[in-house]
């Protein structure tokens, strides 16, 4: 059978062996071009994914970043990720209300392989990508409401930076028990705000100072009285520095993780954590209702870890409390002795937080 299709083709009293030749021309430059056209579209696919990490990336860069820095970086990425060719950033804005935006596209002229038979030495590639990235909380406003019961304790917020391991302090909240002999136990709140002098020494500010006393004779005239579960009267103080101050101010602009930590020497548990999911259910968190003016607490689920960024709402506030340990949880919200409210403020940052490709 060899022989004979040998002696077919080789016959010089046929035209059919140019005829076979040219006939299988069209043929092998359609699948030439086929395996080019796939290499192309697994081309397109690895660049579209790199320059999506790469838009990604420059919106976690520090605030005061130029665009011309961004550039430099977003090239970086896109090349780290597998990109080829050039990465261009059209464009970065931000809005006044912290909204950030970016469009950017990247282009590469893949070399081909079977097209050059037909002269096309190469095929352009072209990919689009664009991001919003959601204000985040860069500014937190506390301001003590209410700390009774009969245990010293101390909160304090701890802020990790951006880079860091460990989180450093950054206010602290300290209850005095004033040793009233009343059945709730009132006494005295410092709020104050921790920061850095240039030596590395820990500067405390005090921001809010509350003393809360029981009703009897000495009672100052427009005191506002309360009445506890208890039904024992009872009023605050409070005392602002400076004076016409909202509370201690802290700014978080810098810091890609928050917790709180409760200290009660005399607790069981004697350390809360929100970032322990052993002891984040004695935290409760609410939000004033618009139509009753009713605060409605909702107590963190047992076993998880609390995102206190996500906790404070941008340009609102927000209602914490603490059950500090004597009582067990899950417990209503009345039953809690440490109450603040956090006022949030928020901007363009470096968090990652609510960042979406949009094309």
């Amino acid at each position: 059978m060899r022989g004979l299709a040998g002696s077919f083709i080789e016959s010089r009293s046929g035209s059919f062996a140019p005829i076979l030749i040219l006939a299988m021309i069209p043929l092998i430059t359609a699948i030439g071009f086929s395996v080019d056209y796939t290499s192309a579209v697994q081309t397109r696919s690895t660049e579209q994914a790199a320059l999506d990490a790469a838009i990604l990336s420059i919106t976690t860069m520090d605030t005061a970043s130029t665009k011309p820095q961004r550039q430099v970086a977003m090239q970086a990425s896109y090349m780290a990720n597998g990109g080829q060719g050039t990465a261009t950033l059209n464009s970065f804005d931000v809005s006044a209300n912290g909204t950030a935006t970016a469009q950017a596209s990247a282009s590469f002229a893949m070399p081909t392989v079977f097209m050059q038979i037909a002269r096309i030495p190469s095929v352009a590639v072209g990919v689009t990508s664009a991001v919003n990235k959601a204000p985040a909380l860069v500014e937190a406003t506390f301001k003590v409401t209410g700390v009774s019961g009969y245990w010293n304790k101390k909160m304090t917020l701890y802020g990790t930076m951006f880079g860091a391991a460990a989180g450093k302090p950054l206010m602290t909240i300290d209850y005095a028990y004033g040793k009233t002999g009343d059945p709730k136990g009132y006494g005295t709140t410092t709020v104050s705000v921790l920061t850095t002098d240039s030596a590395g020494k820990t500067v405390t500010t005090v921001a809010q100072k509350q003393v809360c006393k029981l009703v009897d004779s000495s009672t100052p005239a427009g005191a506002v009285i309360q009445t506890d579960g208890f039904q024992t009267k009872y009023y605050c103080v409070d005392t602002m520095y400076p004076a016409d101050g909202a509370g201690a101010q802290i700014n978080v602009s810098q810091m890609a993780g928050l917790y709180l930590q409760m200290d009660v020497p005399s607790g069981n548990p004697s350390k809360l954590m929100s970032n322990d999911p052993t002891t984040s259910n004695r935290l409760y968190s609410g939000l004033k209702s618009d139509q009753t003016g009713a605060i409605d607490y909702n107590e963190m689920a047992t076993g998880q870890i609390v995102d206190i960024f996500g906790l404070v709402p941008c340009g609102a506030t927000a209602y914490q409390a603490w059950e500090d340990g004597g009582n067990k949880v899950p417990a209503p919200v009345s039953n809690a002795d440490f109450f603040y409210n956090v006022t949030g403020k928020c901007d363009f940052n470096k968090r990652p937080n609510n960042t979406r490709l949009t094309q």
